[in-house]
């Protein structure tokens, strides 16, 4: 087991293991299994207690090691929370360095190339958020949905919003409700957070606006996933993203997290959902139910302004969540 990236030295780590073996040692004891005089023992052991690690009892003293499952995860997360500020720090660092060498005031774009290198950026836009994050949500991801990693993200938001202030509008194409686990585990959690979410059936491209700062364009180049982002400071590209963002925001609809009328749809409602989802024209739910044309359309519109949706399909969807189907 190599512990020494999570900070223990290889005596920590020896005596550690062989106190999981040998629980309840004494120092001589444990001093005779190492073959080890018992001074530096007792420095090491000391070490290890002020790490959580260890613990004594007893007289003479006797040594326990904290179960591994425990007290190892608490190491990793401890390194996981470094390693993701070291990595805010090292974005930071380098917007300045960028800065500092710039030699054109026009060159407000540049190119990330790698995932550690976009997971930064995001990372710090939303560190560094003062008022507001605009995203267009849609695949595909950097952090699976439903993975560890998008938890803290979203853990990260909702402690922004309720700490900061920071508001948070996401647009979220359909496919990306459609994508395993990304409703359940991220959207729903995120929402009941204070996120206000809008839905689209296609978002031209993906997107995060950081204030009226910057923002970030991740591309999918590759079957492995996202490779390429291009960040884009302020300037009048930054403005038309802004305007574009708002133009989607005004077209979408909300994301409905609970039926807002009826609990239980009638037999006419289900009926008519179960014709639209079957892919059924008006003109052919009209012959079926021996209504106008016009009637089947102004009662399909009805139907969606209730459900909150925008499309059929997202029709079918939101019917879905509620039960109706």
């Amino acid at each position: 087991m190599e512990l020494a990236v999570l900070g223990l030295s290889a005596d920590e780590e020896r005596v550690y293991e062989a106190l999981v073996a040998l629980p309840g040692s004494t120092v001589t004891a444990l001093a005779d299994h190492l073959s080890t005089p018992p001074d530096p023992l007792r420095r090491t052991i000391e070490a290890l207690t002020d790490k959580h690690l260890v613990a004594g009892s007893g007289s003479p003293e006797r040594y326990l090691a904290a179960p591994p499952d425990i007290a190892i995860n608490r190491l990793v997360q401890q390194r996981e929370r470094e390693l993701s500020a070291a990595r805010a720090k090292v974005h930071s660092l380098s917007e300045i360095h960028r800065s500092a060498h710039r030699t054109s005031p026009e060159l407000v774009i540049e190119q990330l190339t790698d995932r550690e290198t976009i997971a930064a950026a995001v990372a710090h836009m939303e560190s560094e958020a003062h008022h507001q994050v605009r995203v267009f949500d849609t695949p595909p991801y950097y952090e699976l949905p439903g993975g560890e990693g998008a938890a803290r993200n979203t853990e990260a938001q909702i402690a922004r919003h309720k700490n900061d202030g920071v508001a948070h509008r996401v647009i979220y194409s359909l496919d990306a409700l459609a994508w395993p686990q990304k409703l359940e585990t991220d959207i729903l959690p995120a929402v009941r957070g204070g996120e206000r979410a809008r839905t689209r059936r296609t978002l031209p491209i993906k997107l995060i606006i950081r204030d009226d700062q910057d923002a970030l364009i991740p591309f999918d180049l590759s079957r492995s996933g996202l490779q390429v982002a291009y960040l884009v400071r302020r300037s009048p590209l930054l403005t038309a993203l802004e305007a574009l963002f708002e133009g989607e925001w005004a077209q979408a609809a909300p994301l409905d997290m609970a039926p807002a009328g009826r609990s239980e749809p009638d037999e006419e409602t289900r009926s008519l959902l179960t014709m639209m989802m079957a892919g059924l024209t008006d003109t052919a739910i009209a012959r079926v139910n021996g209504w106008s044309t016009r009637t089947t359309y102004r009662r399909l519109q009805a139907l969606m302004t209730e459900l909150g949706a925008s499309s059929r399909f997202q029709a079918g969807c939101l019917a879905e969540r509620r039960g109706w189907l």
